[in-house]
């Protein structure tokens, strides 16, 4: 049975986040497809230091919840990243968590995320929702996810899970996203049998400092 594991990155474990999430988790089910969430929890959370030991390890040079989720995420055929809004954007928690957690796949060699289906659920009392929203998604293009859209922005809005309840229009909107990805997990299933992986690359870095260029006056 094909799998998805919903991150709860908000501190509160069973808040407006978490009730977000359950919605998709719920179309996803009706669609046969198992669910599992992972709290990020709210012990605090170092970003990456750029120490690049996660080339030689494939994960995180710190023993924390990031490693106890790429631990896990090998075994899961889709991702639901889901965070509230705080000063206008994705949590510190989850912008941390996320960093670490991709960057330690990505630099070790890892293919625990490659091709496989992303979304981000964002909660909000009021306002920054879709600059959240943003932030999330370019995580996911740069790791290769093919990114799973809803209806319309994949928000929900309340301050307590009784007040997101009442977000029909919202709940709604997470419904379809979870039919969304679903179809998304069994037309992949299908396709992957008869259709090769794409080839890959050799990574190149650049940047835009051209050492020993003589300045042109511009």
């Amino acid at each position: 049975m094909m799998k998805v594991l919903l991150v709860n990155g908000s501190p509160h474990k069973e808040g407006s986040t978490y009730t977000a999430l359950c919605a998709v988790s719920g179309a996803l089910n009706q669609n046969g497809i198992d669910t599992d969430v992972f709290w990020i929890g709210t012990r605090p959370l170092a970003g990456c230091t750029a120490c690049y030991k996660c080339t030689d390890l494939n994960r995180c040079v710190f023993q924390d919840t990031v490693n106890e989720f790429l631990n896990l995420a090998g075994d899961y055929d889709g991702f639901v990243f889901g965070t509230p809004v705080h000063w206008g954007g994705a949590s510190g928690a989850i912008a941390s968590f996320l960093d670490r957690a991709f960057y330690a796949d990505l630099n070790g060699g890892g293919r625990r995320f490659y091709l496989k289906p992303s979304a981000a659920v964002i909660s909000a009392r009021r306002a920054g929702t879709t600059a959240a929203w943003d932030q999330m998604e370019k995580y996911f293009g740069l790791m290769q996810m093919p990114i799973i859209t809803s209806r319309y922005w994949n928000m929900v809005h309340g301050t307590t899970p009784d007040e997101v309840r009442q977000d029909a229009k919202e709940l709604q909107t997470m419904e379809v996203l979870g039919h969304n990805m679903a179809y998304f997990l069994k037309c992949r299933e299908v396709g992957s049998k008869i259709i090769p992986l794409p080839p890959q690359e050799p990574m190149v870095y650049t940047n835009f400092i051209r050492r020993g260029m003589k300045p042109t006056g511009e």
